[in-house]
C-alpha cells in the first residue's frame, strides 16, 4: 500500500470527553507534528469542551469538513474508583455503603448508586470506543486510506484491554507519541515504538520499554490557536490552570503508580528558555494560572538547581501577579527554594506521602523521608506560605493497623501546626488497583486478585477487589468513612481524620517518623 506523503497528510486530533482540564497532551502533539513537518494541515478538536449530547455530532462535522487523512485520539483517563465525585456519582460512598453499612436500606441506596456508576463508566467507555469507530468509519468515505492512532494516560494504563475493542489496524500508542506520530506521517516502520497494532497480541513487557528522550521547546500557541477555536474557552474566564510542562520522566518507584513505567525513569529536565517562553505567550494572552504538568516538580533533591533556574527566571520576567501550583515531593526543598516558591506565586500544591508512618512509607517504595517533609514545610511557611496544601493519603494499601493509623493522625496534626488547619487538606484515596504496578504484584503475590483478571470490570465482586481495602481493617475504615459521609460530605478528608482521631487517639510525633528495621521487607516479593 502506497503511503501519502507528508505534503498530503492532514491529521485531526481529537481529546475524547473528559473533565475539562486544559489539554496540555494534543497541544504537545499537535504543536510537535508541526516543527517536524510544517507542511502538514492539523485540526485540534476538544470533545471535553463540547456537550455530552453533541459530541457525535460535532465530530462528525469536524471529519466531513476537514476530511483528515490521520485521526489522533487522546483519551486521558478512565477513573473507575476515584475517592470524589465523578461524572456519575461517588463510587467511594457507593461501593462502601454496599460493602460495609449495617443498615439495609443505606445498602440498597449504596447498590443504587453503585447501578448508576456502572452505567456511567460503561457508558464512557463504550461511547469513547463508540467515536473512535465512528470517526474512523467517516474519514474512510474521504480518505480511504485514513489510520487511527488512540494514545493518551488511559490508554497507557489500560491498553491491553482497550486494544481488543478497537477497529482493527488502530495503531494503540502507549506513553509519549511524538515518535511515533513522525513515523506514521513519514510512513516509516513501527518496530521498536511504543506501539502495537489492534487485532494482534501487544509485546510482552510493552509499558516497561523506556520512552526515547527528546528535547522539548516551547509551545507555538500562535499555530495552535490557528488551528483550535476552543482555546478561547479555557482562556476567556480567567481561572483556569493552563498547563505547562518542565520535564519528563519519574525516578522513583511508588508501589501503586505508573508514571515511573509510563514516562520513563530517566527525568528530561526542559530547557528554562524553552519553558519562559511558552509561559510568556500565554501571559500575552491573559494566562495568570499555570499549573506544572510534571510527575514531580522536583523528582529528586538533584533536581532542585533546575527548579531554582526556572522559577529565578520566572522572577527576572517580572510577572508579579502570576499564580501557579504543581505535584511537589516536599523532601526536595532548601530554604533559597522555598523562598523562591513564595516569591513566585505558588498559590497551591499537592504531596502525595500516602501515610504519615514512615514504616508504611517504606513499604509503599515511597522514597519519603517524613522528617525531611516536615522540616522543609517549616520552610515553606517560614518564606511565607499561607496557602492551600493537598495533602494525600492512601489508607490500609499495605500492613495498615491502629498503631499506624495513630502515627498517621499525628504526621497530619503536624502539618496542621505548620500552615494551619485551614490551609491543609486531607484527600483521602483508596486505590485503585492499577495493572503493571508492584502493587498489582503484591496482590498476586498475596493471593488478593489472580492473573488474568479484568481491571477495568465494576462488577460488585471485582469491584471489592479492584477498591483496595483489604481486611483486616477494611471495615474499620468502611465503617470511619461512612461515617464522614453521614456527618460531613463537604469536608470528608477532614471529618475522616477527626472520627480516627477519636477512636484511634495520636501516637507521639517521634513515633510516625521513625520507621523499625522489619518495616523494609514488605514488597520484596513484589519486584519483576
Amino acid at each position: 500500500m502506497q503511503h501519502a506523503s507528508p505534503e498530503d497528510q492532514r491529521v485531526l486530533l481529537v481529546r475524547l470527553p473528559c473533565n475539562p482540564i486544559f489539554p496540555i497532551g494534543p497541544v504537545y502533539l499537535a504543536d510537535h507534528i508541526h516543527k517536524q513537518f510544517p507542511q502538514v494541515e492539523q485540526r485540534l478538536l476538544d470533545l471535553a469542551a463540547v456537550p455530552l449530547l453533541d459530541v457525535e455530532a460535532v465530530l462528525r462535522e469536524q471529519i466531513e469538513r476537514f476530511q483528515p487523512s490521520l485521526l489522533v485520539f487522546s483519551w486521558r483517563d478512565i477513573q473507575i474508583y476515584a475517592p470524589v465525585d465523578g461524572r456519575g456519582g461517588n463510587p467511594l460512598q457507593n461501593s462502601f455503603e454496599v460493602f460495609y453499612a449495617r443498615n439495609p436500606l443505606k445498602r440498597l441506596r449504596g447498590a443504587l448508586g453503585g447501578l448508576r456508576l456502572m452505567g456511567s463508566f460503561y457508558g464512557e467507555l463504550w461511547r469513547n470506543l463508540r467515536l473512535v469507530r465512528r470517526g474512523l468509519r467517516i474519514a474512510r468515505r474521504f480518505q480511504p486510506k485514513a489510520r487511527a492512532v488512540l494514545g493518551g494516560g488511559a490508554v497507557s494504563v489500560f491498553y491491553e484491554q482497550l486494544g481488543r475493542q478497537l477497529p482493527r489496524g488502530t495503531v494503540v500508542s502507549v506513553g509519549e507519541g511524538e515518535p511515533l506520530l513522525d513515523k506514521l506521517i513519514r510512513g516509516e516502520s513501527l518496530e521498536g515504538e511504543r506501539c502495537f497494532i489492534a487485532g494482534e497480541e501487544p509485546k510482552p513487557g510493552l509499558i516497561h520499554e523506556q520512552p526515547a528522550g527528546m528535547e522539548k521547546t516551547a509551545c507555538d500557541y500562535s499555530y495552535i490557536a490557528s488551528i483550535w477555536p476552543q482555546l478561547d474557552w479555557y482562556l476567556d474566564g480567567g481561572d483556569f490552570y493552563v498547563g505547562v510542562q518542565t520535564k519528563r520522566g519519574c525516578p522513583h518507584n511508588c508501589c501503586y503508580c505508573v508514571y515511573t513505567v509510563v514516562e520513563g525513569k530517566a527525568v528530561r529536565v526542559n530547557p528554562v528558555e524553552e519553558v519562559i517562553a511558552e509561559m510568556r505567550q500565554l501571559y500575552a494572552k491573559g494566562v495568570r494560572g499555570f499549573w506544572f504538568t510534571d510527575a514531580q516538580f522536583i523528582p529528586a533533591r538533584r533536581y532542585i538547581d533546575d527548579a531554582k533556574d526556572l522559577l529565578r527566571a520566572i522572577q527576572a520576567e517580572g510577572w508579579s501577579d502570576i499564580r501557579w501550583a504543581a505535584y511537589i515531593r516536599a523532601d526536595n526543598l532548601d530554604a533559597e527554594l522555598a523562598e523562591l516558591m513564595v516569591a513566585t506565586g505558588m498559590d497551591y500544591f499537592e504531596i502525595g506521602i500516602t501515610s504519615g508512618s514512615q514504616e508504611l512509607v517504606r513499604k509503599m517504595r515511597m522514597g519519603y523521608n517524613l522528617r525531611t517533609v516536615l522540616e522543609n514545610c517549616r520552610l515553606l511557611a517560614r518564606a511565607g506560605f499561607r496557602e492551600h496544601v493537598s495533602v494525600n493519603y492512601s489508607f490500609n494499601v499495605i500492613d495498615e493497623r491502629p498503631e499506624t493509623i495513630r502515627q498517621t493522625v499525628a504526621y497530619h496534626r503536624e502539618l496542621e501546626r505548620i500552615f494551619g488547619a485551614d490551609k491543609v487538606e486531607p484527600a483521602i484515596f483508596f486505590i485503585g488497583l492499577q495493572p503493571h504496578t508492584h502493587l498489582e504484584q503484591y496482590g498476586f503475590d498475596q493471593g488478593l486478585i489472580k492473573p488474568g483478571y479484568n481491571p477495568m470490570s465494576m462488577l460488585p465482586w471485582t469491584a471489592r477487589q479492584l477498591l483496595w481495602n483489604p481486611e483486616p481493617m477494611g471495615s474499620t475504615f468502611g465503617r470511619i468513612c461512612l461515617e464522614a459521609f453521614e456527618r460531613n460530605p463537604a469536608d470528608f478528608g477532614r471529618t475522616v481524620m477527626d472520627l480516627l482521631e477519636r477512636d484511634y487517639g495520636l501516637a507521639p510525633l517521634e513515633e510516625a517518623l521513625h520507621a523499625p528495621v522489619e518495616g523494609r521487607r514488605a514488597l520484596a516479593t513484589a519486584t519483576r
